[in-house]
């Protein structure tokens, strides 16, 4: 890779070569039909990825655009959702329901934590919600949600899943061809950005609808958005040769070849590669006396919060690694200088992540802290054999 930097935050993720040279490729008019059938091809790529027989949007903007199309296509003024958060950004449904006039409900989990689903039933049991949002992956906590147990308990009662996958599409099985559960268990929407697990740089917003989710776009008589209104863009995405808003053309030609990469390596090989990274990096790093937030039963794939031994000084450990050229991230909220976060997805590689291990050890030391680096590459290296050896 051509990057000077080893980008290791929970997004943007390292961009490798191929996906650079599509994005300085030249800049076509957004009509002309070489970029048209580019287009075209980014969104074919992504219904296969996602196993949709609905409608895929891929459209400039961030992950809080994707989150607000998900919703205002679902939820009407005055209708109920419920929000199950595992952290930060699962609580930003919470304003985002509330600007568009939406009944919010939430269950929070402790950080760290999975929301019980014992909660989750009987809140389902006492109200009738049109939807329920899940965040895949917290962004801010390393918890990941248990799709096998919410999706069948979330349909039971009549509702849509709406699945946030910003920090999860591309690492963690999200499959909308099947039943979580049962048969009749299935994801309605998810939503996602380019910039983390699909490896691209910042600047789309992915969403995917599937017929239930359509149908319920359809019983709106209103939205509340203009850009973000499906019914503006499903003539496009349908015929990108159409007009409605310019899209970012560099932007889709990176993303289509991202795309192509992610397909080429194959969705099951991802998944697992991205699991073993997950237990790999947190392994390592327990043995600098580092302990993960999330429990391993419920930490995500995708990236991990890892709290601080004793002594270290947040601001002036990740100012040192970055010296050295690894860039992780901080913790949010209360968790602010007490942990920092670090990526494990997308582009990624077994060799950039054993050698984060060795700088994060090298800081450690250089701040007080005596640790075995030996020994922690010794035990990344065990949970990256079968990755190594594939």
């Amino acid at each position: 890779m051509r990057n000077d930097e080893m980008l290791l935050i929970p997004g943007p993720t390292p961009v490798v070569d191929s996906i650079y040279e599509a994005l300085a490729s030249e800049t076509r008019s957004h009509t002309d039909p070489r970029f048209t059938a580019i287009y075209k091809s980014a969104i074919e790529k992504t219904k296969t990825m996602l196993k949709t027989d609905g409608e895929v949007f891929v459209i400039s903007g961030s992950g809080t655009i994707a989150m607000e199309m998900a919703l205002v296509n679902t939820v009407a003024a005055g209708e109920k959702l419920l929000v199950i958060s595992h952290g930060y950004f699962g609580d930003r449904f919470i304003k985002l329901g509330e600007a568009f006039g939406i009944e919010v409900d939430v269950l929070q989990a402790e950080w760290g934590k999975q929301v019980d689903p014992l909660e989750v039933e009987r809140k389902l049991a006492q109200t009738q919600f049109k939807a329920v949002t899940i965040t895949h992956a917290d962004t801010s906590t390393g918890v990941a949600a248990n799709l096998e147990l919410l999706v069948p308990l979330i349909k039971k009662y009549g509702a849509l899943v709406i699945l946030d996958g910003v920090c999860a599409t591309a690492a963690m099985e999200e499959d909308m061809s099947k039943g979580y559960g049962n048969e009749e268990a299935k994801i309605d929407v998810i939503l996602t950005g380019s910039q983390k697990a699909i490896g691209v740089p910042p600047g789309l917003a992915i969403v995917a609808f599937n017929q239930t989710a359509l149908a319920a776009r359809e019983k709106i008589e209103r939205v509340s958005a203009y850009y973000c209104d499906i019914y503006n863009w499903i003539p496009i995405m349908n015929d990108p040769s159409k007009y409605f808003a310019t899209p970012p053309v560099n932007l889709v030609y990176a993303y289509d070849e991202g795309m192509r990469l992610v397909l080429e390596e194959g969705m099951e090989q991802r998944y697992k590669r991205h699991a073993v990274y997950g237990t790999a990096v947190r392994a390592g790093l327990s043995v600098y006396g580092m302990k993960a937030l999330a429990d391993e039963g419920v930490a995500a794939a995708t990236l991990s919060c890892m709290l601080y031994p004793e002594g270290i000084d947040d601001v002036s450990f990740r100012t040192a690694l970055a010296e050295k050229g690894l860039i992780v991230a901080g913790a949010l909220a209360h968790l602010a200088g007490k942990a920092f976060r670090i990526g494990h997805m997308g582009n990624t590689t077994v060799e950039m992540l054993e050698k984060a291990i060795v700088l994060i050890g090298e800081t450690l030391n250089e701040q007080g802290l005596s640790v075995k680096i030996d020994k922690a590459t010794e035990v990344f290296r065990e949970h990256t054999l079968a990755v190594l050896n594939n």
